[in-house]
């Protein structure tokens, strides 16, 4: 990646977007009591991570060892995805209802009628997803 100060900047912002949700899902789930659902819990797999590949990265300033948090971060807005029209959209809400112990269909937080738990993951995967790819797009232009 280059001592550019721009990049660093861009990879300590990835970090950081990272960080916050982790935080987040914790705040969610530790101090509000909410259980996670099965989709939650494959979020957090893919999320969790990515705090220490974007924070190796940021400390080596080297952002071409954090490929496979892009990949992760592609395959996270999947999931958010999925999981946020199985919320939303009345053909997939029955699909969420068996998904687990906690039905995935559940919403714990509706802030404006469309601000969901896996909406918030879903942007914070998306922001995570473009910043790596503008990231790479510099690298290259170099």
């Amino acid at each position: 990646m280059g001592n550019t100060k721009p990049n660093e900047t861009l990879l300590m912002l990835i970090w950081a977007q990272a960080l916050v949700a982790m935080l987040g899902s914790l705040f969610f789930s530790e101090i509000m009591g909410y259980e996670p659902c099965e989709l939650c819990w494959y979020q957090r797999i893919l999320m969790y991570p990515l705090v220490i590949i974007y924070g190796v990265a940021a400390f080596k300033r080297d952002i071409s060892i954090a490929l496979p948090g892009l990949i992760m971060s592609g395959i996270g807005v999947g999931v958010s995805t999925y999981h946020y029209l199985i919320q939303k959209l009345p053909g997939f809400h029955e699909a969420g209802g068996s998904c687990g112990l906690i039905p995935c269909n559940t919403e714990y937080i509706n802030y404006f009628g469309f601000v969901t738990i896996p909406f918030l993951a879903g942007t914070a995967f998306i922001i995570i997803f473009v910043l790596h790819i503008i990231l790479l797009k510099q690298s290259r232009g170099k």
